[in-house]
């Protein structure tokens, strides 16, 4: 990432704070997380207003002693602390020791900060769609606060992604952090990783014996039922296992074959999508594959995820037969080598093996492969295995 946004602050000014307090939240790209004090002290200042965006590196707030000063301009410009920032070291000088100055300049040039209102304030404007610099505020020296916006009238901001548009018109929408990665990352996988593709149609009628069989056996719970995407999922890391060429990423020279199956499974959520991992998925049984997934889906969409959750997954499942697609070629998440794209279960005629037209459930199964690292014969023997796994199921009970 390079830059974050705070949602709220836990502490205000002149609160007293212990080292692993929570101090506020920082949302990412990917997820919303809780920031840690690293020392003890006093919260005397915060520079980042919640709703704020900041740089990694930048300061957000100062703690110190009961009677320790706020550093001013001239001290923080002549003794910067660049072993602390994280930017990248291609960042620019002026970046690496950001001062209360910047922090100014800031407030002048983004439109969020050009009038004084306090945090709370100025999340009630963005939820209700309030323009601050058209209100007159209360507090001391003109800072608008809470009850300066209670007879305020706005109609509530329009979703993010979802504006209301008139017949005729357009809108131009910034893009999220979360949309400007995703962005990034596939245009850096589509053009410069030479992808190929290749696709099996599964039997479908013995996955769904067995999950009407798993169904009648009183599974009532929604959080413990297994679906038929816990038994792609399965599926998808067992046949790993028996092609293990397949679980691996290409760098540069080299190729790296991974031990463990870190499995990342595609979630969408409003902002876009994630790929939560599941680590060493095939030390994990049907079951716990089965609550690790519904777990990290249900955290991704509330953007409660760790970073580590969604990173460094060695191969992907991408499942939209939810949303009613038959079949689709699914774009490798780099450096990963491969990517399972599965649609739905179609009800249609089939010819069995006594030569009869009988009713059927069919599955479509895409799989898009990198083929620096995968030749053509290695993906079809990584959709042999998985075809008989997900054809025989109670295999993957073992």
């Amino acid at each position: 990432m390079t830059e974050g946004t705070v949602v709220s602050w836990k502490k205000k000014v002149g609160d007293e704070v212990t080292a692993g307090e929570v101090l506020a939240e920082i949302e990412t790209d990917k997820a919303t997380m809780e920031w840690e004090a690293t020392d003890d002290g006093v919260l005397q200042e915060i520079y980042v207003p919640e709703g704020g965006k900041v740089n990694v590196g930048d300061r957000i707030a100062f703690i110190g002693g009961e009677d320790e000063k706020v550093p001013n301009e001239k001290k923080e410009t002549e003794k910067p602390t660049p072993a602390k920032t994280q930017e990248p070291e291609t960042a620019p000088p002026e970046e690496k020791a950001p001062a209360k100055k910047e922090a100014a300049a800031a407030e002048e040039t983004s439109e969020p900060r050009r009038v004084k209102a306090s945090p709370l304030a100025r999340k009630i404007a963005v939820e209700k769609g309030i323009d601050l610099t058209n209100i007159s505020g209360s507090g001391p020296g003109g800072r608008i606060v809470e009850k300066d916006l209670e007879k305020v009238t706005a109609s509530p901001a329009p979703k993010v992604g979802a504006p209301e548009i008139e017949a005729g018109e357009s809108a131009r929408i910034n893009l999220s952090g979360m949309r400007k990665v995703i962005a990034e990352r596939l245009a850096s996988s589509l053009g410069p990783v030479p992808h190929f593709y290749l696709n099996i149609e599964i039997n479908a009628d013995p996955l769904m014996r067995i999950r009407a069989e798993l169904k009648s056996g009183a599974e009532e719970d929604d959080t413990a039922k297994i679906t038929v995407n816990d038994f792609i999922l399965k599926g998808a890391v067992v046949a790993a296992l028996r092609e293990p060429k397949v679980n691996a990423a290409f760098d540069g020279d080299a190729i790296i074959h991974y031990g463990d199956v870190n499995l990342a499974v595609a979630v969408a959520i409003d902002e876009g999508l994630i790929t939560p991992v599941i680590r060493a998925a095939q030390n994990k049984s049907l079951r716990e594959i089965s609550s690790a997934v519904k777990d990290l889906a249900q955290r991704a969409r509330n953007k409660r995820m760790k970073p580590e959750e969604f990173q460094g997954g060695t191969l992907t499942v991408s499942n939209l037969g939810s949303y009613g697609i038959d079949y689709f070629s699914a774009i490798i998440n780099p450096p990963q080598a491969i990517i399972l794209s599965i649609g739905a279960i179609a009800r249609q005629a089939v010819v069995n093996e006594a030569g009869a037209v009988v009713p059927g459930y069919r599955m479509k199964i895409g799989m898009s492969c990198d083929h620096r690292v995968v030749d053509g014969a290695i993906g079809a023997n990584y959709l042999k295995a998985l075809r008989h796994l997900l054809e025989n199921p109670s295999l993957l009970l073992l």
